[in-house]
């Protein structure tokens, strides 16, 4: 599987008030970034790609097919922008990256034996509390 590219070329960004730190400069500098990526129309990934983010990142994507993701930690909109960008070029590795397919096993005959040998011990420890008398 090829390495996922880098998406930053297709977010279109939108900036908003944030809270938080900046003292007076919260009040009139739009410091939050909200990054948007359209999964559907981008040039950058495989149709394979694309269901691939659709159903890895399912519960992040909007009805209409966007992935969202905001940040205002910072106190520029610069940084921020970079949060977002980051945030969002690790989201979509994560997501293509390959999963290990699970196999089961069998436990070991010597854990069977372990198991079963512990359940003896604690039925001999339960039998011992039992009253004994003669009806």
């Amino acid at each position: 599987m090829h390495p996922a590219p880098d998406i930053s070329s297709e977010i279109r960004f939108r900036t908003a008030r944030s809270s938080g730190k900046g003292g007076q400069n919260v009040n009139k500098v739009e410091t939050m970034v909200e990054g948007i990526f359209d999964i559907g129309a981008s040039m950058l990934l495989s149709e394979q790609d694309k269901q691939l983010l659709f159903s890895q990142l399912a519960h992040r994507i909007t009805k209409s097919g966007l992935l969202q993701v905001r940040s205002r930690a910072a106190r520029t909109q610069l940084a921020n922008k970079e949060a977002v960008s980051d945030r969002m070029n690790a989201l979509v590795r994560q997501a293509l990256q390959p999963r290990k397919v699970r196999r089961a096993s069998r436990p070991t005959a010597a854990s069977r034996e372990k198991r079963i040998q512990q359940k003896k011990q604690l039925s001999e420890k339960k039998q011992g509390r039992r009253k004994h008398w003669d009806g």
